[in-house]
């Protein structure tokens, strides 16, 4: 093989690599002075997620929720747990809720993503999450 035909074969598996990869918003959550639960909308498509933060402290009830689109789904990660790097503390969609007591005082991450075969097909997922501590 030349230089040049290995030079592009590996300009080519670089581009394809970085369009492979995919899109993960970030957005912080934020009560109401004085309210105890909170609604944010989205929309997801494909593979992509959105990583909602906020501020919590150990020993607080926390409940999520989502509604919307039957194929948008939630994990809820403790303070310094990223999602694909460790095991969520609990996880729904939009049949189910997940509520529970936080183990430590910090920032928690719900991630809102899809399952594998509606994110392959591209599909869209609109959704309210609704977060509730106590």
């Amino acid at each position: 093989m030349n230089a040049t035909f290995a030079g592009l074969l590996a300009l080519t598996l670089l581009c394809g690599t970085a369009q492979a990869q995919d899109r993960v918003s970030h957005t912080p959550v934020h009560f109401a002075k004085g309210a105890s639960s909170t609604e944010v909308k989205g929309s997801i498509k494909g593979y992509d997620s959105v990583q909602y933060t906020l501020s919590a402290k150990a020993g607080q009830q926390m409940t999520v929720k989502i509604a919307g689109s039957r194929n948008a789904n939630f994990n809820v990660f403790a303070p310094g747990d990223k999602p694909g790097e460790a095991n969520a503390l609990g996880s729904g969609s939009v049949d189910t809720q997940w509520s529970g007591a936080l183990p430590a005082s910090g920032s928690y991450t719900v991630q809102v993503y899809q399952m594998r075969a509606s994110a392959r097909r591209g599909e869209l997922a609109p959704h309210t999450l609704t977060v509730e501590i106590r």
